[in-house]
């Protein structure tokens, strides 16, 4: 399967030479809105571990992003770590925006990441792929613990996006997934974690975490 080049992390990779930077004083800790269960990661990248989840509709406290990158650091109950800025929202001028799209505007501070010994590297040469669109509405569903079981029996490698698996984000055409027998949904491992996926859309309806 494909994974994603070293240039989707370039801005991370850069940014990480540096010790985290503290907030500016002047700085009013701002508020977001997950708008889908976000993972809070040990580090500003897919191949870091989860440490932490924001439900969707859930508050996070957003210290601040990297310059270059969608990684924001957040603290959530909490937990202190990373999340993908393009699926948390936050209010300007009374409207929710999506804090990706916006940063200028919302003035938020420039962070910086160390990096740690033994922290994980994506290794590859492929270009970068990405989970496609806007997240969408889905069907919830409730997989049988018997598709988790044949899931642990048969695993498959990971595939790394820019992004992360959420219900309702799209798969690239690119990336395989594998069937399920007697049953209506496909599986693939994205960024470390099953989901499971519509056949015809290509939809995360699941997420096993």
């Amino acid at each position: 399967m494909k994974t994603p080049s070293p240039h989707l992390f370039r801005a991370v990779a850069a940014a990480g030479l540096m010790l985290a930077a503290g907030i500016s004083t002047t700085y009013a800790a701002m508020s977001a809105i997950a708008v889908t269960d976000l993972n809070i990661r040990a580090g500003p990248g897919p191949q870091y571990p989860t440490i932490g989840l924001v439900a969707r509709g859930g508050a996070a406290i957003l210290d601040g992003c990297i310059q270059g990158s969608n990684w924001c650091q957040v603290s959530v109950n909490g937990v202190r770590g990373w999340a993908y800025a393009r699926y948390l929202t936050t209010d300007l001028g009374g409207s929710a925006v999506v804090v990706e799209q916006r940063r200028t505007e919302l003035a938020i501070p420039s962070v910086t990441y160390q990096v740690q010994p033994g922290d994980p590297v994506i290794t590859t040469t492929s270009e970068p792929l990405e989970l496609i669109g806007p997240v969408e509405q889905v069907d919830a569903i409730a997989p049988p613990a018997a598709v988790r079981t044949y899931i642990t029996a048969n695993p498959a490698d990971t595939v790394y996006l820019e992004g992360e698996p959420v219900i309702g984000a799209a798969l690239p055409s690119t990336v395989a997934v594998r069937q399920i027998p007697d049953y209506d949904y496909d599986y693939v491992s994205i960024n470390g974690q099953p989901v499971l996926v519509e056949p015809a859309t290509r939809r995360i309806v699941y997420v096993y975490r």
